[in-house]
This record gives structure tokens, sequence and C-alpha cells, in this order.
């Protein structure tokens, strides 16, 4: 879990005065002109995600969703009740003494629970800040709460980066916390109170808190894996050698035997024929908690999958698996394009270092992993060195062969754009230039106006002012195409 971009140092040195600066850098955006300085990232793409959302910066409000009686029953069935007592051992006592208070929330951003000295509850109370009450940024804009939701990362709010006005007067900070079993939001934990008490650890101890509730999820989650394994194990057992396997609720492999899975198998609500990630057919049976996967004989031994990557485009990029389209992330498609660049895999750390550069965290690349091998199966990216264990066809490798051993018109047939052209990962911008620098090399050397024609369609090559010379030289007087760049030529000059 990272933590997000900080609040700068001459807060700690002058609260008062950087909060004035605040207040004037969020007029100056509001009213569409130049402020004496831009707002954090973070915060500024936080504004822009609650003005589409139509928040109103001067008049709004925390809805107020549930009444006691109604948040009763969620409280009781939401994931994080069983760690409350661990995040008021952490954080209550400190809130306490900092006049903060402790907020938990689900991942809408409904606050289930509050706690706090009374004077910091009845000053919350003024402000909307109350159990039943929604902090999404879709519902009241920037805040801790609902922007840790939004970007899934640790953050602090302070006086006027709160979008809307009522709450400039409040420092926050909040981190997300995720269900260890599938990786999804479950809510979050906010530390809340006035400006004077603003504090530069209080991000690192809501971090920390969210971690520790997440560890404790774990410790839960494998108890109850324990015993579900116990208890259905005869099942298993009565298999006889024959392959198959136990499954949590959730279709997670608890036990296994004469067969090699998926971490996680995709199991519908009643059970019935499954198709594996390598194409093999499996039974699978409710029992009274998870259930029995069987596989036929002829089934053990699977083949590889084939992973099929196309991600050079103007537009979306596509990761197919046996044929079976899956939709990814920006991130896992920029985590399958390095685990292919580097075929005998990538520890933890260097897969962090070129994703996100010297700021990098291991323990946020084994989490991506976890996620992307829960999508894929896991016998196609495998760990230690994580890498690809399918045969992959990969189109920037095609490209990379054809620049090898291929004509002009090999590489621009293959070529039909930049890689991954949203991603800012320190490996996959330079893979990504020194790719494009060679594909237009290639065409500018050939001489060729139907290879120029064909870099000059991608987005890369359309508004290159030396391809567009190579084109009017090349082609004909008579060709249309010649009129077309012509024109364009001279609208970009």
């Amino acid at each position: 879990m990272d933590v997000a971009e900080a609040p700068e140092p001459e807060l700690l040195r002058d609260p008062e005065s950087y909060a004035r600066l605040l207040e004037h850098v969020r007029e100056a955006v509001l009213q569409g002109v130049p402020g004496p300085r831009p707002p954090r990232s973070v915060v500024s793409d936080s504004w822009n995600r609650s003005l589409a959302a139509r928040v109103d910066p001067d008049e709004g409000e925390a809805p107020f969703v549930f009444d006691t009686e109604a948040l009763a029953s969620l409280r009781e069935a939401h994931p994080l009740a069983p760690v409350l007592p661990v995040l008021r051992q952490m954080l209550v006592s400190i809130a306490d003494d900092a006049e903060h208070v402790m907020i938990v929330t689900d991942a809408d951003g409904l606050i289930l629970w509050r706690e706090g000295e009374t004077a910091q509850l009845l000053r919350g109370d003024r402000v909307g800040l109350i159990e039943g009450t929604r902090w999404s940024e879709a519902a009241i804009g920037t805040n801790a709460m609902g922007t840790a939701l939004a970007t899934g990362e640790p953050v602090q709010i302070y006086s006027a980066e709160h979008l809307v006005r009522r709450y400039h007067t409040w420092t926050c900070a909040a981190a997300p916390v995720r269900d260890p079993e599938t990786g999804v939001l479950l809510g979050s934990i906010d530390v809340s109170g006035p400006l004077r008490t603003v504090h530069p650890a209080m991000i690192s101890l809501v971090t920390a808190t969210a971690q520790l509730a997440e560890g404790q999820l774990r410790a839960q989650l494998a108890i109850r894996d324990e015993r579900l394994r116990r208890v259905n194990m005869p099942h298993l057992e009565a298999l006889r050698g024959r392959p198959g396997a136990l499954l949590s609720a959730g279709g997670r492999v608890l036990a296994a035997q004469a067969c090699l899975l998926p971490s996680t198998v995709d199991v519908r609500r009643g059970g019935g024929t499954v198709a594996l990630p390598d194409g093999r057919l499996a039974t699978v049976e409710p029992l009274d908690e998870g259930y029995l996967l069987r596989l036929s004989s002829a089934g053990t031994s699977p083949r590889r999958s084939r992973l099929r990557l196309e991600y050079l485009s103007d537009g979306a990029h596509s990761t197919t698996v046996d044929g079976r389209e899956v939709p990814l992330t920006l991130r896992h498609a920029e985590i399958l394009t390095l685990l292919a660049l580097h075929p005998h895999g990538l520890s933890a750390e260097r897969l962090a270092l070129q994703l996100y550069g010297e700021t990098g965290n291991p323990v946020t690349v084994r989490a991506e992993i976890h996620r992307l091998r829960s999508q894929l199966g896991a016998t196609v990216v495998q760990t230690r060195p994580y890498r690809l264990a399918a045969d992959v066809d990969a189109d920037f490798a095609r490209v990379r062969t054809a620049l090898r051993t291929g004509s002009p018109a090999d590489v621009l047939h293959v070529f039909r754009g930049e890689l991954l052209p949203e991603s800012e990962a320190p490996a996959i911008r330079e893979e990504r230039e020194s790719l494009t620098a060679q594909v237009r090399q290639v065409a500018l050397n050939s001489g060729d106006p139907g290879v120029l024609w064909s870099f000059w369609e991608t987005a890369c090559g359309v508004d290159d002012f030396a391809v567009l010379d190579a084109l009017l030289r090349t082609l004909p007087a008579a060709d249309p195409r010649r009129a077309a760049v012509s024109a364009h030529r001279a609208r970009l000059a």
C-alpha cells in the first residue's frame, strides 16, 4: 500500500499561511485563472472527479443515507466489524489525545463507525461528519475518506484541499482496506480533526492501522480456511486419489490432489461444469460450505495456455487467454508486457522498479500479481520469480522480430501504434520510445510511400513533419493521398 503524495513541508512550518495559500489555489482553479501554484496532483485529480459529479464547492453537504436502526444491520454484516477492536486499540486513544475523530467507512464512503472525545464528536456533528452519512467523492467532493476509496491509496487532505468550503477548517488522513481474499475494497479508515492539530505522522498511522486490519482479516481467513479443509477433507479423500480439489465459497483452492490448478476457480452458485483457464473442464459440486471440484483423469496433464497481447494501438489494449478475451487494467497490461520482455522472470523488486521507478514498492507489486493471477490463472503467471508460463504472442515482440529479419512493409504491417500509449511506467515508456523510434526510422529510410503512409496513419506519425515531407516526395502527383498529406501539413504549419 503506497502512501499518496504528501502535503508540502511548509504546511508544518506555518499551517495558517499554508491554509490561506490553498484557499487562493482553490479559488483560482474554480475560476479558471492562473493561481499562485498548482494543487497537488492527487488533489487536482480529485477536484476534477468531484466537479464532474456535480458537487457544489460552496454549498455541498454530506448526504444522510441511513438512520441508526438501518445502520445497525449494516454494521453487523460488514467485513470490517470483526477488526473494529483492533482499530479502536490503535487509533482511538491517539485520536483523543490529538483532538481527532476516528472514522470507519464502507466501500461507498458510508460512515459506519465514529469514535472520539465528546467535544470532537459534537464538532463533527456540525458539519455532518456522523454515522449514516456518505463521504464518497461523488457525494461530497474531495476528502480523505472518499479520495482514498477513489484512488485505492492512503491520502491526507488539508483545509482548502477539500473541494467543499465548509470543510476548510478540517484536516484528515485516510487509508483504504482491502479484502485479503478478493482484493476488493472493503472501506476506509480515517482520522479527522481541526487544522491546528495537523501532524505528518497521521497518514503513516492510518496506513499502518489499515495494514494491521488487513493482517487481522488475513489471519481470520486462514482460520476459516483451515476449519473448512478439516470439515470437507473426507469429500476429497472419497475421490480415492483421482484428481480433484476443495474450494472455498469464493472459489479459492484450499486443497488439491493429483492435479495442478490456478489459485482461484470461477465457480457458479449451485455448481456445475466450469472451464479452467488452460481449457480443462471440471465439475464443481456444492458442499455445506465451499465446493468439491472433480477433474477427469484425461485432464490431468494441462497444456500450456496461449496468451495473446495486442498492446500496439492508438486505442484500447486487448488480452486473450486461449481465445477468451480478459479485460485487464492498464497496470496489469504493463506487468504482462514486462514479463513478456523478460521471459526468464523478474523479482518483485525489479518489477517494482520498472513499473514505478525508485519509489516502487514490492508489496504493491505482489498485490497486483495476486489479482492478475486470479484473472488469468496461476498456470499463466507463475512466481519465484514472476514469469509467464504460456505461449506468448505479443504484437510488440512481432515488431521486434520484423525489425531484425523482415522488410519495411513487414514491420509496418504489424506496427499499428505506440506500445500502451497511456502508460507512464518507466520501463514501458523506454520500450515504447525505442520501438517507435526504430519503426519511424525504417519508414523514413524505406522511400516507400505505402510504408510511409502506414506510419503516418498512426497517432505517433500523423504530425511528424519528416514523415509528411517524405510522403510528399514519394507520392505521385496524381495520387489522392498526396493532397490529404499536403493539406494536413499546411494546417500544422
